[in-house]
């Protein structure tokens, strides 16, 4: 077996991408999941999101590693709903041992042409989710007095963008948020960390809105034209696979990552050699 048997891991945004993941990642280390995602879209995100069938297809990966899962349909911008996805951990399983708080959403536009809900929706989901998400875990875990939370920022925090300001002031907080609870739960047992990675390999990316924003000179750009330009960049420049993520997660989460406290870990092909 893994190096997580018989933990029990909560993990927002758990339908697709890098929450899919992480759950089965988790699950093959011996850890049974409860995955939550909002399955259903935004007005203010250009890409299709996540749906309640997803969540379904998720579930099942991780049972066929043989571990259970709980899939809920659940929005981290409630503070009810995610005590409540918390709550429905520890009555199916007992415990909470691990959060990994993903769920984010991306959308474009520069800051001087903004519309308040495109902002709102960012701030909402990819921060105060966050938020929403440590408060529905930590007291139990500090109550327990052990537990493992990682956070999703990006390594866009360190950099800032162009259309996408609001992307990156709320992995930014993301940052600030992790640190400060490192802080204030650390003689509980409990462990905090941040994963910055740079592009993955996830539907947040491979759509057509995010090909404009990443390549605004070609009137349709495509998966191709996305996949050429990160080919000509230094080596390892390419879009990294969700697993990679994922394997980083599983490491700051058992007890190989026990000595990491409060760090952000950034996962970037290079990037983050231009960053401070």
């Amino acid at each position: 077996m893994g190096n997580l048997d018989d933990r029990v891991a909560v993990i927002t945004g758990g339908a697709r991408g890098q929450g899919r993941a992480h759950a089965v990642a988790l699950a093959a280390a011996g850890a049974d999941i409860v995955i939550c995602d909002l399955a259903e879209q935004l007005a203010s995100v250009p890409y299709p999101m996540s749906s309640e069938s997803d969540l379904a297809d998720t579930a099942k990966l991780v049972e066929e590693t043989g571990r259970r899962c709980v899939p809920l349909k659940a929005d981290v911008r409630s503070q009810t709903e995610m005590n409540a996805v918390a709550q429905r951990a520890i009555d199916d399983f007992g415990r909470i041992d691990i959060l990994v708080a993903n769920a984010g959403i991306a959308s474009n536009s520069v800051i001087a042409e903004m519309d308040d809900e495109v902002w709102q929706d960012m701030i909402d989901v990819n921060l105060t989710g966050v938020f929403h998400s440590f408060r529905a875990v930590v007291p139990h875990m500090i109550e327990r007095r052990w537990g493992r939370i990682v956070a999703t920022s990006s390594i866009v925090a360190r950099m800032g963008v162009r259309n996408a300001g609001h992307y990156a002031a709320a992995k930014w907080g993301v940052i600030g948020l992790v640190k400060s609870l490192s802080l204030e739960v650390v003689e509980y047992g409990i462990s905090v960390n941040a994963v910055l990675p740079g592009g993955v390999d996830t539907p947040m990316i491979q759509n057509p809105a995010m090909y404009r924003m990443m390549l605004p000179d070609l009137e349709n750009p495509t998966e191709e034209d996305v996949a050429a330009m990160f080919a000509s960049g230094p080596p390892n420049s390419d879009l990294i696979a969700a697993e990679e993520i994922a394997d980083a997660v599983l490491m700051l989460v058992s007890e190989r990552g026990r000595h990491f406290n409060g760090e952000a870990l950034t996962i970037s092909g290079g990037m983050s050699a231009n960053t401070i």
